[in-house]
């Protein structure tokens, strides 16, 4: 019998990095959540994927945060209850500024209750989200017309 040569293949497969799947966007991120947790988590996951976010507590300081950084914020991903002003009604003031925003509203409630008047360029994601599913609903807006 002859010699037979067995080969095995022992490198390893690095995965891409995080975030590298995802679509470029011409612009910030702006994160208006008032849980400072889910807030906290959302910023370092969209960070890590390569964007760049800036963060609101509330409707008031998103207003602020987007007038600061003008022409400068091209997503909006924003929860529908907020304190003071609710989530849709901020979208819409901003949108009369940047009619090209697009918008990933965030929600704990129904998507049949929470997205009542949901505007143009715009999606529902429901909480609690996955990573995978926020993720998602970003290459999904930012693939909007």
């Amino acid at each position: 019998m002859g010699n037979a040569t067995v080969r095995i293949d022992t490198s390893v497969q690095t995965p891409p990095p995080f975030g590298s799947d995802m679509p470029p966007l011409h612009g910030s991120i702006l994160l208006v959540e008032d849980e400072n947790f889910v807030r906290e988590v959302t910023a370092e996951i969209l960070i890590a994927a390569g964007y760049t976010v800036l963060k609101a507590r509330s409707a008031v300081e998103a207003v602020r945060e987007f007038r600061r950084h003008k022409g400068e914020v091209a997503l909006l991903l924003v929860d529908v209850v907020l304190q003071g002003k609710n989530g849709r009604d901020m979208a819409k003031e901003l949108m009369k500024e940047e009619p090209k925003l697009k918008t990933v509203f965030i929600s704990g409630y129904p998507e049949s209750t929470a997205d009542q008047g949901v505007l143009r360029n715009s999606i529902y994601l429901s909480k609690p989200f996955s990573l995978g599913s926020l993720m998602q609903k970003i290459r999904d807006v930012i693939a909007m017309n």
